[in-house]
């Protein structure tokens, strides 16, 4: 790969440092906003941009100052010496969560990320403050991630304050975690229709890749995903008398995320610690860019790092086991949507139309991520095939085309706009609230998005040559994605500035974007994986490992047989030297056959010395 993840990410906390901490005042107040006033989200984003590598990645790990490279201390320098940085950080964190903390408990406003859909309107202040399910997840990865490095952290500190403090900030962060999940609970909501309706006209649409009858597939609908319907019912308490008809043959439904606190949502009983639970506004029918983000936040709970750590209480555990249900059943829904029928797939019939009827490019982004979600979650037993994944590899190319990533933009190209001004959705729903107009959000990370699902579908591929494409791929991405960093003076090295990258695009940024900073450290993150995972070598290249294997160790043998066994010396540590390599090899030759070819061509070449000179004594000596 083109790539080198540890310096860019240094990079980039650089940057950050450069721009949030004051040059003549180190220890004042740390500064939040970027090119949007501060929220809830913004915050996080700005907070995972440095802890997320912190908490994911061995080398990052600032939880252990007497362990802390050089590099990292002189990248995070400006907060202070390794000594400081984990202490500011943790005051950094207090701030945080405490400023999103009211008398009635955690907040998850959206707040500057709330755009008016009406022109000439804006948000009231009563808008701004909805909860939003994109700040919940957030807050799920954030407080996992300060939750891990508060008890490392613990381990090094022998001053009373500072454990009191991080006490404190567990406490605290704990709290927000579980009203977080709570959130994400409250905002998971399935839909049921008709065929006849407009969410049923559009969803048969998007089924129907071969021009069957619309009654043909809401009859393969139902019996298709059966397995699904009885686990939406399993998830269903609460939800209203209405969830019956999930039973009937003429109905149809999706299940998925909404934008923030569902209209209809029940109270999730039995939370002690959280006082009150805030009615819901949102219109109770999924929205793909909500859905994906729920579903990246509530894998965090149930990860190896998370069990490991134990960072869950038996209350979360709870709550976590409820989010995990559903997680499940919304990537097996939305999986088998996308994949839907035989032949041609619906996700292959680009752009991607939503039950609303809207069609873009970035809805087939996103549904390309859940379904690499639900490949990379497949049993062992049943692995993703070949053909699966070059179907992904082909659509995520075609998306790259359309998005002008990997192909040239042209003047008034429909393609830039994926980018700038992005996608926007409305949230129904938010309308009428305070005398405000509907509101919506803007999806702007298509590029960071398509780079992301290309890392993860690279890691997945066992197939050396499907393999090498998808990195070549991932590297014209990257090469995009480097062209948009920013170059202004305040937010030189951030993200993002499109106009770097399409010159059709005149509007420039001097202030950076937390919003996709946030999502360019994840891809890095992602590349880290990426290079850490290990691939399964391939029949052939086994079979010529141990083939050179055999025969390295064949020549061994007869030089091992004929030296005598008093020899001592050059020749007796050279020998041993040889042995010593043949072992290695046959240690490593399942896992790395190309390695174990290197060091038995090593040892081929030394007793190919080692013959030439005994046959020149021989000679001698003749």
């Amino acid at each position: 790969m083109r790539i080198q993840p540890r310096e860019e990410l240094l990079g980039i906390w650089r940057s950050i440092i450069d721009y949030s901490v004051p040059k003549n005042d180190p220890q004042g107040e740390w500064l939040w906003n970027g090119r949007s006033a501060r929220n809830s989200i913004s915050d996080a984003e700005l907070l995972l941009s440095i802890l997320y590598p912190a908490s994911f990645t061995r080398v990052f790990r600032l939880s252990r100052p007497d362990q802390t490279q050089r590099d990292i201390r002189q990248a995070l320098g400006g907060l202070g010496d390794e000594f400081e940085i984990p202490r500011r950080l943790v005051e950094i964190l207090i701030r945080h969560i405490e400023d999103y903390t009211e008398d009635d408990g955690p907040v998850f406003s959206g707040g500057s990320y709330f755009l008016s859909a009406v022109e000439g309107e804006e948000p009231t202040g009563a808008q701004a403050q909805m909860d939003m399910v994109d700040s919940c997840s957030m807050a799920v990865t954030l407080m996992l991630s300060t939750i891990a490095f508060v008890r490392d952290y613990q381990s090094a500190v022998r001053s009373s304050d500072t454990r009191d403090r991080l006490r404190h900030l567990e406490e605290i962060a704990s709290r927000r975690l579980t009203a977080a999940m709570v959130g994400l609970l409250r905002g998971f909501v399935i839909n049921i229709f008709s065929p006849e309706a407009p969410e049923g006209q559009a969803l048969i649409r998007t089924l129907n890749q071969h021009n069957d009858s619309p009654r043909r597939i809401t009859e393969d609908f139902f019996h298709r995903l059966a397995d699904i319907r009885a686990s939406v019912r399993e998830v269903s308490i609460g939800f209203g008398s209405s969830i019956d008809e999930l039973e009937n043959r003429n109905r149809l439904f999706e299940v998925g995320w909404t934008w923030g606190i569902a209209q209809d949502a029940p109270e999730v009983e039995g939370v002690a610690s959280l006082a009150t639970q805030r009615k819901g506004v949102a219109r109770g029918a999924p929205i793909l860019y909500f859905t994906l983000n729920a579903l990246d936040g509530i894998a965090d709970l149930f990860s190896p790092r998370t069990a490991r750590l134990s960072l869950l209480s038996e209350e979360q555990q709870r709550l976590a086991a409820s989010l995990r249900l559903r997680w499940e059943i919304t990537q097996r829904y939305w999986s088998s949507i996308a994949t839907y029928g035989e032949g041609r797939w619906p996700l292959e019939d680009v752009p991607w139309r939503t039950n609303d009827r809207r069609a873009s490019e970035h809805f087939s982004l996103l549904v390309s991520s859940i379904v690499i979600s639900d490949l990379e979650n497949r049993p062992a037993i049943n692995p993703p095939t070949l053909s699966d994944l070059g179907r992904m590899h082909r659509v995520l190319q075609e998306l790259g085309q359309r998005g002008r990533i990997i192909r040239r933009a042209e003047t008034d190209d429909q393609g830039v706009e994926l980018h700038r001004p992005g996608t926007l959705i409305p949230l129904p729903g938010s309308e009428g609230l305070d005398g405000g107009p509907l509101l919506a959000w803007e999806l702007s990370d298509y590029s960071a998005v398509l780079y992301k699902c290309v890392l993860r579908l690279a890691s997945l591929t066992q197939n050396q040559e499907l393999r090498d494409t998808v990195v070549a791929f991932s590297d014209d991405i990257w090469e995009h994605l480097h062209q948009r960093r920013m170059t202004s003076k305040s937010g030189g090295g951030l993200w993002d500035d499109p106009s770097n990258a399409f010159p059709g695009i005149t509007e420039r940024f001097e202030e950076p974007s937390w919003y996709y900073t946030e999502r360019i450290v994840e891809c890095l993150v992602a590349v880290i994986n990426h290079i850490e995972t290990d691939v399964a070598p391939s029949q052939d290249l086994l079979r010529r490992a141990r083939e050179l294997l055999s025969e390295a160790e064949r020549r061994y043998d007869r030089e091992v047989l004929g030296t005598p066994a008093g020899v001592t010396g050059d020749l007796r540590t050279e020998l041993e030297r040889v042995g010593t390599r043949l072992q290695r090899c046959r240690e490593i030759i399942d896992e790395r056959p190309g390695t174990s070819m290197g060091i038995s061509l090593n040892a081929l070449e030394s007793l190919d010395r080692l013959e030439v000179a005994r046959r020149k004594a021989d000679r001698e000596a003749g």
